[in-house]
């Protein structure tokens, strides 16, 4: 390897592994020390080495954050969605799992241990490390790791040894991938497989992603069925109903419509309740429950004034979102997407707006991409209609713009590769 390299794994994977531990470690003593390390660690190490720098992680001692009493964990259990998908898991992993010297993890967003089986004498290991059911796994607590970092990332993480940022969990190595729900668009947790370090193999990595996908598909197929029931209850329904209304699921995902073209989907408010409510995609609706959904009947009145105030909080590391206030539409909240956020953010930096082509090189470094960024932009305009104005994209100058921020820079959208939020962020592009 040679000064400028970085670490490759695969190359890892065929040393001596007390050599490549010792490389690692070599690598992370001089980056803790402020020094340039004669290889670098790969960038999403680098990047999580720094925010646990940031934030205060202490890289020399295990802290143990309290574990779940059982009633929590039960209560967890029960209300997460991986419960839907943890057969697949089990069965794409388990065995696999265990004759490797490995086991599998489960865990929910917010990094805390649901479920783990595989390998008995790993999973004593574990214990002592503090890998039980009930613990707090996420990367602010534990530092870099195998469950913490993919859910800031969000996005597969293999680490193998000393790229851990606490040096407890050098004897470890863990593969993780982040898993959504295709129904909400929200991150849901975390599948990791770990085991100690002689038994790391390069390709776990895509053998894990491969696994978090075929749970994200099987949640998608268990959704169609949900809607499809939703079909049956709401379409006699609106089958009596003069003029405009939509059935919708309790993420908006559209089950049956009348009086209008259909949508996929109609952006809602975090909380919904029977009443009234103003949306920007419909207008005033009366809001009637379904089971298993909503009735939305558009109340066919003007439009009340353009909100006065849109708040952007990109301020946390895994949850974003914008909400609008004033104008007489009252305070509504919308939860974003990873690249919405990423957008909402670029546009609100740019008060004169930007060209899809500006955007397609903020976001990808490619100015050609512009077919991506317009498809994207229509969907927020679902949400947020004439609060996003076009030609060029901005907001409009007659609304105030407020972006809550993390407090430090370096924490700006962590998963984001965008080159313009990397340089926001202070971080150099690999």
């Amino acid at each position: 390897m040679t000064a400028t390299s970085t670490i490759n794994i695969a190359r890892i994977a065929t040393m001596d592994c007390a050599q490549a531990a010792r490389l690692l470690a070599n690598v992370r003593h001089a980056a803790l020390s402020g020094q340039r390390p004669r290889v670098m660690p790969r960038p999403v190490i680098g990047e999580s080495w720094g925010r646990m720098l940031n934030d205060g992680v202490d890289p020399d001692r295990d802290f143990r954050s309290r574990l779940l009493s059982v009633e929590e964990l039960e209560e967890r259990r029960r209300t997460s969605p991986l419960v839907e998908v943890l057969p697949l898991l089990r069965n794409a992993l388990v065995s696999v799992a265990d004759a490797a010297h490995h086991i599998m993890v489960v865990c929910d967003a917010d990094g805390r241990v649901l479920w783990r089986e595989g390998n008995s004498t790993v999973l004593r290991k574990a214990d002592s490390l503090g890998f039980e059911l009930g613990a707090d796994w996420g990367e602010s607590i534990v530092g870099t790791n195998g469950i913490g970092t993919p859910l800031v990332v969000r996005r597969p993480v293999q680490v193998f040894s000393a790229e851990h940022f606490v040096e407890t969990h050098h004897a470890w190595t863990c593969t993780g991938a982040p898993i959504t729900d295709p129904r909400s668009g929200r991150l849901i947790g975390v599948v990791d497989v770990s085991g100690p370090l002689n038994t790391m193999h390069p390709a776990t990595l895509a053998l894990v992603d491969s696994v978090a996908k075929l749970a994200e598909a099987r949640l998608r197929e268990n959704h169609l069925t949900t809607i499809d029931r939703l079909r049956t209850v709401a379409a006699p329904v609106l089958a009596r109903l003069d003029g405009r209304a939509v059935a919708v699921d309790g993420d908006g995902w559209t089950a049956a419509v009348t009086g209008m073209p259909p949508v996929d989907r109609i952006p809602l408010p975090k909380s919904l309740a029977a009443g009234h409510t103003w949306l920007p995609s419909l207008g005033t609706c009366a809001v009637e429950p379904l089971p298993g959904g909503w009735l939305l009947r558009v109340e066919e009145e003007p439009r009340p004034l353009a909100a006065t105030r849109v708040v952007l909080d990109v301020s946390g590391p895994r949850r974003w979102s914008v909400t609008v206030e004033g104008g007489g539409v009252g305070n509504w909240t919308h939860e974003l997407s990873p690249r919405h956020a990423e957008l909402l953010y670029l546009l609100s930096t740019h008060p004169k707006g930007r060209s899809a082509s500006d955007l397609a090189e903020d976001m990808f470094g490619d100015p050609a991409r512009t077919v991506t960024v317009r498809a994207e932009l229509s969907r927020v305009r679902r949400y947020l209609g004439g609060l996003l104005a076009h030609r060029p994209y901005r907001f409009p100058e007659d609304v105030d713009v407020e972006v809550l921020l993390p407090d430090r820079s370096t924490n700006l959208l962590p998963h984001s590769l965008a080159p313009a939020v990397r340089r926001a962020r202070r971080v150099p592009e690999p």
